[in-house]
């Protein structure tokens, strides 16, 4: 989480990232490269080990860690003009996708519930504060296969090219969107 204060506006960033399950990096990384170089579709179930722990930690800290710090940070935003909240989500965390069974299809890991449960919670709830707080400018962003730690590095895109669309939400004008979920620039249902 970054936040920062100038003039009277007020940028809070959420960026919470635990994983839900064990992975190995080497055999994640090399998986990676087999599916882009090949066209092999990654058979997670291979790669990941689960347990009940693991699951409890990552819902933890991607919504409950999230969610405590939104409501210890809105009394704060609350005497800011033009006060913000940026959660950083996953695609993977859209209920429709679950909805209508989509998940494996799309070719997301069926196989990490905890993480995109978690994530799909965080959805709903910047949907809850943005109606609850009409005078803020909540959303979530999926800023793409950002190479992160969390990733091993696999991802696509720099830190750099992740925090754009990130960025460009805290800096919404007034009567920009709130209580919406984007995919990098794109808003997106959820």
């Amino acid at each position: 989480m970054g936040w920062k204060r100038t003039n009277d506006e007020t940028l809070k960033v959420n960026n919470l990232g635990i994983r839900a399950c064990l992975v190995d990096g080497d055999t994640f990384r090399a998986a990676c490269a087999k599916a882009e170089t090949e066209g092999v579709k990654i058979n997670w179930t291979e790669l990941v080990t689960h347990t009940y722990e693991l699951a409890v930690n990552c819902l933890q800290t991607n919504y409950y860690g999230a969610k405590r710090m939104i409501e210890s940070f809105l009394p704060l935003l609350q005497l800011s003009q033009s006060p913000r909240i940026v959660n950083v989500s996953a695609e993977m965390g859209k209920l429709k996708d679950f909805k209508v069974g989509s998940l494996e299809s799309k070719g997301w890991p069926v196989v990490i519930d905890g993480y995109i449960i978690a994530k799909a919670a965080l959805n709903a709830y910047t949907r809850i504060v943005a109606k609850k707080h009409p005078n803020m400018k909540v959303n979530s962003v999926c800023p793409g296969f950002v190479k992160t730690d969390i990733n091993f590095h696999t991802g696509k895109l720099s830190v750099e090219e992740g925090a754009q669309s990130i960025v460009r939400l805290a800096l919404v004008p007034d009567d920009g969107p709130s209580g919406l979920f984007f995919v990098r620039a794109q808003e997106s249902s959820f």
